[in-house]
């Protein structure tokens, strides 16, 4: 090949080897970001758990008792701490002992309100009969061109009188921790309800619609 033919074929070449090094690293980060991420959260989580050995007294610490630290210990009293609560909640005992207990943690000035808060959404997310949401809506949010998917709760009475329309009360999860999320009241006649079900509407949105999209495929093809 003459030296004008390698001049000519040189950028061609090169731009076919960037084209392809691109692909490889794009394949390669489809391979490794979730994968990274998973392990991440794995050893977050595993840490977090492990902190619940500090509870114990210093004699009975695995790091005393084994004489070296083994990771993923505090999973097992983690497991076990809430395998006996809830074992102690399915008896009568239990249970108004909890209820007295969360009573009086409902009380608690700035931690009263926040509890209660949570405990509404996960009792949703976790508990097949929770009935916390009333409907899924559709909110302009967060500008006016926009809709997101929100859930309807319960307008307190003070806030009702002060407003002249009827209002409702949503709450919009955010992705993809459906715990956080934003609070606020809205017209009813500027919501759209729809004839979703609770559990699918969370599905979708901390799986950020990507659980919604394959069972729309899905029943498709079926």
């Amino acid at each position: 090949m003459k030296p004008a033919d390698l001049e000519a074929t040189a950028p061609f070449v090169i731009e076919t080897w960037s084209l392809r090094m691109k692909k490889y690293l794009i394949t390669g980060l489809l391979v490794w970001v979730p994968l990274g991420i998973t392990l991440w959260v794995l050893d977050l989580t595993i840490s977090t758990m492990d902190q619940t050995l500090l509870l114990l007294p210093d004699g009975w610490h695995p790091d005393r008792v084994l004489g070296h630290h083994i990771p993923g210990l505090g999973i097992i009293l983690t497991l076990g701490v809430v395998g006996v609560t809830g074992l102690l909640m399915r008896n009568v005992f239990g249970q108004r002992l909890w209820e007295q207990s969360e009573k009086a943690m409902l009380h608690v000035p700035f931690f009263g309100s926040i509890y209660k808060g949570v405990k509404q959404v996960s009792d949703t997310l976790l508990s097949g009969s929770g009935n916390s949401f009333r409907q899924v809506l559709l909110v302009r949010y967060p500008h006016p061109d926009a809709w997101s998917l929100a859930f309807q709760t319960t307008v307190p009475n003070e806030v009702d009188s002060q407003l002249a329309d009827e209002h409702v009360a949503v709450f919009i999860p955010t992705t993809p921790s459906p715990v956080n999320g934003f609070y606020f009241f809205v017209r009813k006649a500027d919501t759209i309800a729809l004839d979703m079900s609770v559990d699918v509407a969370l599905r979708a949105i901390v799986s950020m619609g990507v659980v919604a999209a394959a069972d729309h495929a899905k029943h498709l093809t079926s």
